[in-house]
């Protein structure tokens, strides 16, 4: 597949839409993370946060903010044959909204595939053909489980849980508490540690963990900040030696090393207004 343009949790002010009658002449991919206004035909439909639409060449396109700021991802693209026909064979539709369970590990695969779009690697148009099919099965999985609730959760607290675990990936800079989330879902402490792991086959604390340190590489590779200025910012106060710690944990190396490996690789930022 080729890749013509890609850009990874974009946050856009709530008068932001795009309109785009005659569509584009490759295909377009979006994962609507907040909710949103749709156009079918002439017709507005409000759609809710995490909904996938895949655009054909020259389909129109009309999508915007619902009164509130707008966060997306997306992908300008062109499959190839046998990608077109694994969406086909996976009964993902194109040209309409597919709402899925949770958008978090999807947005995860259109992370890695934007710092590789946007590297020196040598390997990266392998590793997008290969991401992108992943991104599919993915893609059929949470669609899948959207449409087949009791698949994904079997809990009456999912559409909570869900919505917790988007803005801990969605604001990682919040001082999240594990009693004020079991609170919000009026459970124990235990209860609610339990049940979010059960949910979605990881702790609290680690999710908490990982879009703190996603964020941390992110303004590593895109912004001049220094270390402890960026552990302030994703929610470690004054405790930089932590920050590093962790860090190093989690990519082998030091946030220094990191941005001095990775910034030359990366500038996701520049693209920004070609939604």
């Amino acid at each position: 597949m080729q890749i013509d343009d890609i850009g990874y949790n974009h946050r856009h002010e709530k008068d932001f839409y795009i309109d785009r009658p005659n569509g584009v002449e490759d295909w377009l991919m979006l994962v609507i993370k907040s909710p949103a206004v749709y156009r079918d035909g002439g017709v507005e439909f409000h759609i809710p946060a995490n909904v996938l639409i895949i655009y054909t060449p020259s389909t129109p396109q009309y999508y915007s903010a619902d009164k509130a700021e707008y966060f997306d991802d997306w992908m300008h693209f062109v499959p190839n044959d046998e990608e077109i026909q694994l969406m086909e064979s996976l009964g993902i539709r194109t040209n309409s909204p597919i709402e899925l369970s949770e958008s978090t590990s999807i947005s995860a695969i259109v992370r890695n595939m934007c710092y590789e779009h946007y590297s020196s690697n040598p390997h990266k148009e392998t590793l997008a053909d290969l991401y992108f099919r992943i991104l599919l099965y993915k893609i059929s999985e949470k669609s899948a489980n959207k449409q087949n609730p009791a698949k994904s959760s079997g809990s009456i607290y999912f559409d909570k849980l869900l919505w917790i675990r988007d803005s801990i990936y969605r604001w990682p800079s919040r001082d999240y508490t594990i009693n004020d989330m079991a609170k919000e879902l009026s459970l124990s402490r235990s209860r609610f540690q339990h049940l979010y792991s059960e949910t979605f086959g990881t702790s609290v604390t680690k999710d908490i963990i990982t879009s703190r340190l996603n964020k941390a590489a992110e303004l590593l590779t895109t912004t001049n900040m220094p270390v402890k200025d960026i552990a302030l910012y994703i929610g470690y106060g004054h405790n930089t030696s932590y920050f590093v710690k962790l860090f190093g944990n989690v990519h082998g190396m030091s946030p220094g090393q990191y941005r001095k490996k990775n910034s030359a690789e990366t500038n996701v930022s520049s693209s920004q207004d070609n939604t």
